[in-house]
């Protein structure tokens, strides 16, 4: 990552912003390990309903760090 010369408008909400886009990442991680083992099509689509609900939230955040930043 590059310094840079001027800080955030708000860092305490880009600091946030980061720890949940890591947070999502690692539970997707989780997510997908699940559904490796599940058989039922039931049990696959709500991991993966899921997953896609957690991405959605982290291209949120990202929009928002790029207001930030």
């Amino acid at each position: 990552m590059s310094s840079r010369l001027l800080p955030s408008d708000d860092p305490i909400a880009e600091q946030v912003l980061e720890w949940t886009i890591q947070r999502d990442a690692q539970d997707i991680r989780q997510l997908m390990r699940w559904m490796e083992s599940k058989r039922s099509r039931k049990d696959r689509a709500a991991l993966l309903n899921r997953s896609l609900d957690l991405m959605d939230e982290i291209q949120h955040a990202l929009r928002r760090l790029d207001e930030l930043r």
